[in-house]
């Protein structure tokens, strides 16, 4: 793909959001060249759900201005690596995660800010706290705040379908779990992807991942 078809097509994209909500160009498995056409083109949010791949590529362009997302599912034993790169860790679905962000932003001296994956799909496989395991969890914090995490609101991945009423019905009740939750420093409801983004806009994202309409198919 031409560095212009892909300026082109964040245009497209940027000019149907408004401007309260952050375009997260998902970058994985993109070689540099494509990433450098995005960031030429003033995409500084790029979104990688692969580990590895995060690292090296912040090592590539760490001359650059790039604010990383780690997207993906993450495991504990690879927080350390994700820790000093990530502007955002957008999937934190569990309160061993959330631990172990916690004790690695800590030992590095800096405040990691993390999104609370919520599991809002009809797919078992997917990950993410219910609704009764999400107040359990922000009750804990409630009692003994983190000083190293910075919690910036909610994310969700809608059921892989095309019935766009129900994938509308879980955006909706992952955006009225957030209104309801948020304890007022919330600023981002994370949903939305490349299939189903203009969906996500309609039930009041504020965050989409778009990764195939912008650096087209893997």
């Amino acid at each position: 793909m031409e560095s212009a078809t892909i300026a082109a097509n964040l245009q497209a994209i940027q000019s149907e959001l408004p401007n309260h909500v952050t375009l997260v160009a998902v970058s994985k498995t993109k070689p540099f060249e494509l990433l450098q056409a995005a960031l030429n083109a003033g995409q500084v949010d790029l979104g990688e759900n692969r580990v590895q791949e995060l690292v090296s590529k912040a090592e590539h362009f760490d001359d650059q201005t790039v604010r990383w997302h780690h997207i993906g599912h993450l495991q504990t034993n690879k927080v350390k690596m994700v820790v000093p790169h990530a502007h955002l860790i957008h999937a934190v679905d569990s309160p061993r995660l959330f631990k172990e962000i916690q004790n690695h932003s800590a030992s590095s001296n800096r405040i990691s800010q993390v999104l609370l994956q919520m599991h809002i799909a009809s797919e078992e496989q997917k990950f993410g706290f219910t609704m009764d395991e999400l107040h359990a969890f922000l009750e804990e914090i409630h009692r003994i705040p983190s000083t190293h995490v910075r919690i910036n609101g909610l994310m969700g991945m809608a059921t892989f379908t095309n019935d766009e009423k129900q994938i509308g019905r879980e955006f909706k009740a992952l955006r009225n779990t957030f209104d309801e939750l948020n304890p007022g420093h919330w600023d981002t409801c994370s949903m939305g992807m490349s299939g189903d983004w203009r969906i996500a806009l309609n039930e009041g994202s504020t965050m989409v991942r778009i990764g195939s309409a912008i650096f087209g198919s893997r």
